[in-house]
């Protein structure tokens, strides 16, 4: 459950505009599926090129620790504006 609340603030928080890219991942995490939750979320902010601050990139990467998406959390370094 602590996953779950953690992505949700993080979905919360997050550049992410699309309802559609939104109802998935909260679906994601409605079946229990938190990684891929996790997964989509970030593969959406990094495709769409969606610029983050510096202090939600830590976020990022403290939860991607857990969920084991390290590499992926890693691209988005680049679309930090500092």
């Amino acid at each position: 459950m602590r996953y779950r609340s953690e992505i949700e603030g993080l979905l919360a928080d997050s550049p992410l505009s699309d309802p559609e890219v939104i109802s998935d991942i909260r679906e994601l995490l409605e079946a229990g599926e938190y990684a891929l939750a996790f997964d989509t979320m970030c593969s959406w902010i990094y495709e769409d090129d969606l610029r983050i601050s510096l202090s939600y990139y830590g976020r990022l990467v403290r939860a991607s620790e857990i969920m084991g998406s390290k590499r992926l959390v890693g691209n988005i370094r680049e679309l930090v504006s500092e």
